[in-house]
């Protein structure tokens, strides 16, 4: 006779193939609405809840508020009946399936801030009945699934692997990436036990057909980890190299290019005003302080991370520099900064480097205006760089606003916006991005990682 999990297991298995199970994704920003929208679209009744009214007001209209998103998908799901939103909790009483897909930010010491995954989970325990499966997806360090979420979903009395599943699937959401989608993306995951592994397999395979199966929610964790602090350390080689490249007269982008035209052992990485985003900022910094618990010290990861972060206050001075040659000083120059997104071609400007040139700049004494195509606000400030908390409005980018800036900073490389009408009009430019590479020569573009425009090296541009 079957056991109790077995049967539950059997009639969600049946619910899942059948496209009968009900899921409810906790948290619809850049994770979760993407994940809501490809389990609509692929059959499934999908509800998403958060606590944010404008978002759930937003998307029952069918309008998407995710660039990534259609609102045309949205409103046929919409209309449809296989898409929702709600702000009432009540909607998880009838969820046979929870993602968590909330944000996993750190504090003012870099410690991991579990807050948002702790009230998700409270959540789900108040709802959480036999049979239900619940999988996080929320970046975070080894161990939070097994260690922080579990004991939450236990407190009403039900225990994990007898009476609910629970497993760890990290997402992989790349913002303004049109090949790779929650539709394609190959997932890992990793199952409380095999029974959890194997339902949730069988869900995730409604999205895509590569789902990479491992031992353990850990190492699920420890997985999604590896894949961007991967990226941090990389960026930050090559972020030390274009200083030295600076003292150097070399051009790191031209080095760059050319490493990468070997046809094995080599991957090209940028560098920029510093990294940003929800993952490669933070999952460092996730992983360190874990680490710590077991008397191990990531001297590697930590140093990459203090590489990046160092690199808004050199941008600061590169534009010094740039005003200075100008005949100018900082503090009273009028800074005209284009692009403050974390990424080209996208609207999210979270931990954006942007923030702390800005910052940086302004405690300098310089006054500081911005266009971005995609962010109309920008928020800086309630941090020991500068602490009143602002918002700046965007700058319309015109001939006039680019003539009235003493120095024009390039942060995020936009293709919106025309950078030849920056260079005819600007009295000089920092560019951190290589989008005015073919404009160098000019005496006014100060290019990070390159030779100054006044370089007297042999190797000046």
């Amino acid at each position: 006779m079957p056991s109790l999990l077995e049967s539950l297991g059997a009639v969600l298995a049946e619910k899942v193939h059948t496209r009968r199970a009900k899921i409810t994704v906790i948290g619809i920003g850049y994770v979760g609405l993407p994940l809501a929208v490809a389990f609509a679209e692929t059959g499934f009744q999908t509800i998403g809840y958060d606590l944010d009214a404008r978002k759930v007001e937003t998307l029952n209209r069918g309008v998407s508020y995710i660039p990534d998103v259609a609102s045309e998908l949205t409103r046929v799901l919409i209309a449809d009946g296989r898409l929702r939103a709600s702000t009432d909790e009540a909607v998880l009483d009838d969820a046979d399936v929870i993602f968590i897909c909330v944000p996993t930010p750190f504090d003012r010491m870099k410690a991991p801030d579990l807050g948002p995954v702790k009230n998700a989970s409270q959540t789900i325990a108040r709802h959480l009945r036999r049979g239900q499966m619940v999988i996080l997806q929320s970046t975070t360090y080894p161990g939070t699934t097994e260690e922080f979420v579990l004991p939450i979903l236990e407190t009403g009395g039900l225990k994990a692997g007898v009476d609910f599943y629970l497993a760890f699937s990290p997402e992989r959401i790349d913002p303004g990436n049109k090949e790779w989608s929650a539709r394609n993306m190959p997932k890992v995951l990793g199952g409380l036990t095999p029974e959890s592994t194997e339902l949730a397999r069988a869900l995730l395979s409604a999205l895509t057909n590569n789902v990479h199966l491992v031992s353990s929610p850990r190492a699920a964790e420890m997985t999604k980890l590896l894949e961007n602090i991967f990226r941090s350390v990389n960026i930050a080689l090559v972020n030390e190299l274009a200083l030295l490249c600076e003292r150097m007269d070399i051009d790191i982008w031209e080095v760059i290019d050319a490493a990468k035209t070997k046809p094995f052992g080599f991957m090209p990485f940028y560098p920029g005003a510093g990294v940003g985003g929800h993952c490669i900022p933070v999952d460092p910094y996730y992983l360190s302080w874990k680490a710590r618990e077991f008397d191990f010290y990531t001297k590697f990861i930590e140093l990459a991370a203090e590489v990046n972060q160092s690199m808004p206050f050199h941008v600061v001075n590169l534009i010094a520099d740039a005003v200075n040659h100008s005949g100018k000083a900082l503090t009273g120059a009028n800074v005209f900064i284009l692009g403050v997104a974390f990424k080209r071609d996208i609207d999210d400007a979270r931990n954006s480097p942007a923030e702390r040139v800005i910052e940086l700049l302004i405690e300098r004494g310089a006054r500081v205006s911005y266009h971005d195509p995609y962010v109309p606000e920008f928020h800086i400030g309630d941090s020991v760089f500068y602490r009143p908390h602002a918002t700046l409005q965007n700058v319309a980018f015109t001939p006039a606003n680019v003539r009235a800036a003493d120095v024009c900073v390039i942060i995020t490389g936009h293709r919106q916006i025309d950078y030849a009408l920056a260079l005819a009009n600007a009295k000089c430019i920092v560019d951190t991005t290589n989008v005015t590479r073919a404009l160098a020569g000019s005496a006014r573009v100060y290019r990070l990682g390159a030779p100054a425009p006044n370089a007297t090296g042999a190797n000046a541009a």
